[in-house]
């Protein structure tokens, strides 16, 4: 419940600051963040995409990105902050972060 309040609260406070809706903020920000997408490894809508695929002993290997539409606001906080396997350092701000977990939670199917 308090987790509800605090994003409706912030979705009243962000529109009223600027001329962009934070779920539309979030949408910029994970297509494009800082040079290369979320949307590039995570999917359209964070359900996970191949990044790449190669042999290895004779077996394709296949490098996934991982399905992000659940994760909680402090493990992708976490992801973003510093290196966390193959995933790139962003260095966005927590207003950034906040919308972009705004998008992934209230993204349209």
């Amino acid at each position: 419940m308090k987790r509800w309040f605090l994003v409706l609260a912030s979705t009243f406070l962000f529109a009223e600051d600027s001329f962009i809706t934070q779920y539309e903020y979030g949408e910029m920000l994970y297509k494009n963040p800082r040079g290369i997408g979320c949307i590039h490894c995570h999917g359209k809508h964070g359900e996970g995409a191949r990044i790449a695929s190669y042999k290895e002993d004779g077996k394709t290997i296949v490098l996934r990105g991982p399905d992000i539409r659940k994760v909680s606001k402090e493990k992708l906080k976490r992801s973003l902050v510093k290196r966390y396997r193959v995933m790139p350092t962003y260095f966005l701000t927590d207003s950034e972060i906040g919308a972009l977990y705004y998008f992934l939670v209230n993204r349209e199917p």
